[in-house]
């Protein structure tokens, strides 16, 4: 495992494709609504990106071995959608959620992160859902400092969701980032204290939990008879599925939340680690 550790001008050129990624998303907010489409909502990402970034979306065209090229700005994955859900002509219904995941790049530097959004009158259910599974992804995050492992952070997580009655998804999870989309180290959302790579500073990667109401168990999504599209999984049980994203930095102390800007939904009040200042370059 090579894992990549940035220096002070790879960190600022992540901090700042970071903050815009997460700008996205507070650009995004106030027309994610009843009656609008994840179409429409994804044509509005990619017009932000281009026209007044001037940022490029990692995820228009990306092709790991064995998938086909994926054909949207962000990843729209609505209520039992676990990942990778891609924007189309549905509009979104009283009492849906919706996570829209967001990759940039500036300067040839990889801002990811994403959001839960919640349509309308949502279940009690379904917003508690919502807001364990932020909580998880911060239970991980202040895991983050130097010495720690990776195996500190999926066992914080597993460990915030499971008590609180739902399930992990283990068939996908956090990647280091930079210059490249998905680097090294895997960032497991499960797992046993003490275990996995040891945190330097200077890593950079994504804290990203996907936590299911039901069981933790996903498929490809094959409903009706129309073919799988390569990208769109969900629960297998049709349970609801939510995930957090935030691209985290080890510093010399411990952590900073790359992904944080104007509009980003504030820590947890058990966060009492303050990050640094916002980048405003």
């Amino acid at each position: 495992m090579t894992i990549i550790v940035k220096d002070a001008a790879g960190i600022e050129g992540m901090r700042v494709a970071c903050r815009l990624a997460s700008e996205v998303l507070d650009y995004l907010t106030p027309f994610v609504g009843v009656g609008v489409t994840t179409r429409e909502i994804d044509r509005l990402a990619l017009e932000y990106m281009t026209s007044v970034q001037g940022t490029i979306s990692a995820t228009i065209g990306y092709q790991p071995p064995g998938y086909p090229a994926y054909p949207a700005a962000l990843c729209s994955s609505v209520n039992d959608v676990v990942c990778h859900g891609i924007p189309d002509e549905r509009p979104l219904k009283d009492g849906d959620i919706v996570n829209l995941d967001v990759t940039v790049i500036k300067d040839g530097w990889h801002g990811d992160n994403s959001r839960m959004f919640i349509v309308g009158n949502a279940s009690i259910a379904a917003r508690r859902l919502c807001q364990v599974t932020f909580e998880a992804m911060w239970k991980g995050i202040v895991k983050v400092r130097p010495g720690a492992r990776l195996g500190d952070i999926g066992h914080a997580i597993q460990t915030f969701a499971e008590h609180a009655g739902f399930t992990v998804v283990r068939e996908f999870c956090g990647h280091g980032v930079g210059a490249r989309f998905h680097e090294e180290p895997q960032v497991l959302h499960y797992g046993r204290p003490g275990t996995g790579e040891v945190l330097v500073p200077g890593m950079t990667f994504t804290i990203e939990p996907m936590i299911n109401a039901g069981k933790r168990d996903i498929k490809e999504d094959r409903r009706g008879n129309r073919p799988y599209d390569g990208w769109t999984i969900v629960t297998r049980d049709r349970s609801l599925s939510a995930q957090w994203e935030h691209t985290v930095l080890v510093t010399d102390t411990g952590y900073d939340v790359l992904t944080l800007s104007a509009g980003s939904p504030p820590p947890p009040a058990f966060v009492t680690t303050q990050a640094p200042a916002l980048s405003t370059s």
